[in-house]
């Protein structure tokens, strides 16, 4: 049996939770489901479980290893910053940029541009 990687996540459970793809700004696409880690070399804490572990190509190594969680809540997507050494800003279709606190939960609507420094991907 194949272990799982971001090039090939787990399958998603019978219940078949939403699927969200990712279209970052390098030109690679992920597509998500359940819940998941995105960053340089992103890496759960001991007892943490994951979907996806999402890594972000970087050369000038803006984004944090680690440096941010999504997960779905009533078929829509969150995001929180991990604590993040350039932090994370959302940009909303017809909103103000919103820079978001550390370890709060944010809902991410379809169209929505997700800034980690100086990388960033569209949520779809």
């Amino acid at each position: 049996m194949e272990t799982p990687t971001a090039e090939t996540p787990t399958t998603p459970p019978e219940t078949s939770s939403p699927r969200f793809v990712l279209r970052f700004a390098s030109g690679e696409i992920r597509v998500v489901f359940g819940t998941g880690l995105i960053g340089r070399r992103p890496m759960p804490q001991p007892g943490e479980s994951f979907d996806h572990l999402v890594h972000v190509a970087d050369p000038s190594r803006s984004v944090s290893k680690t440096h941010l969680e999504f997960g779905v809540h009533d078929d829509s997507l969150w995001i929180a910053d991990r604590f993040s050494g350039n932090g994370t800003t959302l940009r909303r279709i017809d909103e103000v940029a919103l820079r978001c606190e550390p370890g709060r939960r944010y809902l991410v609507p379809r169209g929505t541009v997700v800034e980690m420094a100086e990388q960033s991907f569209t949520v779809g």
